[in-house]
């Protein structure tokens, strides 16, 4: 019924239906993905049972490589640890404001995520203590390894809808399983996913927009972004 419901929403969606514990959603999880090298995009659509934290725990600490959002960023915070420092995935991290507030809190950092100023070094302290990638999401998105940052120039206020950091999530996913690393995908996923909005916002205005809209939108984007790489 559940995997009815969804694909009555997104006729496209394909599932896996969720057993009772996390050592049995870990084993079909691993089974759908098969020896592809894939990327596991965690958390949009989670739900916080009680199984989450520890499906979570081992979905990090995994072999595939891992965008993490939504209520995997809350159980994240929730498990109360800093992601091990030697491992073999690569983990981008894509909070809110809100999201960063409870995961910053974790790790011992105090930086207004919010503040412009502060928003690079924000993102960047939160990197390191986790040794992942972290987009920051909001006005100019901010992307850091911990080292390396990149403030996002593209994106509006049309952005600010339900769904609209699932697809970044996916965007991001979607290009790290076509070899980028994890601070490539998240900066040009990140660029692509506003200059979608911009699309939108140039042609109907900075309002109505759904997360379907975005989302169909992003082949343009990218198209428009190659044809601009190219003419250099």
């Amino acid at each position: 019924e559940v995997l009815k419901t969804a694909i009555g929403i997104e006729p496209g969606a394909t599932g896996v239906i969720l057993g009772e514990d996390a050592s049995t959603n870990f084993r079909l999880i691993e089974e759908a993905a098969g020896t592809a090298r894939t990327v596991l995009a965690v958390g949009p659509g989670l739900g916080q049972a009680e199984d989450r934290e520890e499906l979570v725990r081992m979905l990090l600490s995994g072999d595939r490589p891992v965008v993490l959002d939504a209520d995997g960023l809350n159980l994240l915070a929730k498990l109360g640890e800093r992601l091990p420092g030697e491992r073999k995935n690569e983990i981008v991290l894509t909070p809110h404001p809100g999201e960063y507030r409870r995961l910053a809190q974790v790790v011992g950092i105090d930086v207004d995520p919010v503040d412009a100023d502060a928003r690079p070094r924000a993102a960047a302290a939160l990197a390191g203590a986790h040794r992942a990638v972290v987009a920051l999401k909001g006005h100019r998105t901010i992307v850091s390894d911990g080292e390396r940052i990149y403030i996002n120039e593209t994106g509006n206020a049309a952005l600010a809808v339900g769904g609209s950091g699932d697809v970044l999530t996916g965007c991001i996913a979607g290009l790290m399983a076509q070899g980028m690393s994890g601070f490539e995908a998240a900066v040009l996923g990140v660029y692509l996913h506003g200059l979608a909005g911009d699309l939108w916002a140039g042609q109907y205005g900075p309002a109505g927009m759904t997360a379907r809209d975005l989302a169909a939108l992003l082949p343009r984007a990218l198209y428009l972004r190659r044809e601009a790489s190219q003419s250099r």
